[in-house]
């Protein structure tokens, strides 16, 4: 069976198209992705401006177009924080729904964690016992722990990396000071979601597994040994940090230029490196390895588990 996953987002739309079968791998055989940069679209009732609709519509239909071409059998089409927040969110969700054809399901934060959580366990398998997984989107900044499939523990948090950028470092460069102000902010949030995971076992494994940390990780991290994968990246905190100065200075038409930052996470990606640098402080994280799994494929095992449970 061929299933399509139709992640809107805050930064892109993508589409994941993967042959898959119970008790099998999602053998992947698609990925588009359209940039199209929500949070800088908000009008200042926080609404998604008619360019942004536009934007998402014309993204969403090609995502149709190549789901029909590569025959795929089932879309699934989620949205996560840009729609699920907006204050037009309801007609934005029914123009999309227009030219989709078909429902579309809004996941809120702790889902959205707890599904990444699932296609991270599948990916490390059992063997890696408690996992504490970090997964930064553009509007909110998902958290999720357990020794099990599903978390004992999931948080969402209001630091994405484009919410964040807007809100701290629109200059470009965005300078020191303003790093210090972001750095202020995260951290006041994380405390409560800290005290929150400490009463959990320490993990045995921590994760990441959003774009944003794989680009982080190719910038300042290493290669992992003893995990088959060549995606599989360790990013460590201190080198994280050393980075994030020499990150703010440079204007992003530059940071496109350093090893794994691609164009569309120029902007964005001092913020994702400050949040999740403060992050991985408030929890006593010294690195974290990077997962090639995230929501998409969490949406496809949820989705053939669920069905075969119908059937």
């Amino acid at each position: 069976m061929r299933l399509g996953v139709l992640d809107i987002g805050s930064n892109t739309v993508h589409l994941l198209a993967a042959d898959v079968h119970l008790g099998g791998r999602p053998l992947a055989t698609t990925s588009d992705r359209t940039v199209v940069r929500l949070m800088r679209m908000l009008t200042p009732s926080g609404a998604i401006a008619e360019e942004g609709v536009q934007a998402l519509e014309a993204a969403v239909a090609q995502a149709r177009r190549i789901a029909e071409l590569e025959r795929v059998d089932e879309l699934l089409a989620t949205a996560t924080s840009a729609v699920r927040e907006a204050a037009n969110g309801p007609e934005v969700i029914a123009r999309i729904e227009a030219v989709l054809g078909q429902p579309l399901q809004v996941l809120d934060g702790e889902t959205e964690a707890r599904l990444t959580f699932l296609a991270v366990r599948r990916w490390f398998g059992w063997a890696a016992g408690q996992i504490l997984l970090f997964d930064i989107g553009g509007g909110s900044f998902e958290m999720a722990a357990g020794s099990e499939e599903l978390p004992e523990m999931a948080a969402s948090v209001p630091l994405g990396a484009g919410r964040s950028t807007l809100m701290f470092l629109p200059d470009d460069p965005p300078g020191e000071d303003a790093v210090e102000r972001l750095r202020e902010y995260a951290a006041e949030l994380f405390v409560p979601v800290a005290a929150r995971f400490s009463a959990l076992p320490r993990p045995d494994h921590v994760v990441g597994s959003s774009k944003a940390i794989r680009s982080l990780a190719r910038l300042v991290g290493h290669p992992a040994s003893g995990w088959p994968g060549s995606e599989r990246m360790l990013l460590p905190r201190a080198s994280l940090g050393s980075w994030i100065p020499r990150l703010a200075r440079l204007p992003a038409s530059a940071r496109q230029e350093l090893p794994g930052i691609t164009p569309d996470r120029t902007f964005q990606i001092v913020a994702a490196a400050v949040v999740l640098h403060t992050a991985m402080t408030a929890m006593d994280v010294a690195e974290l390895e990077v997962s090639p799994w995230a929501l998409r494929e969490g949406v496809l095992l949820r989705y053939i588990e669920d069905r075969t449970h119908a059937g």
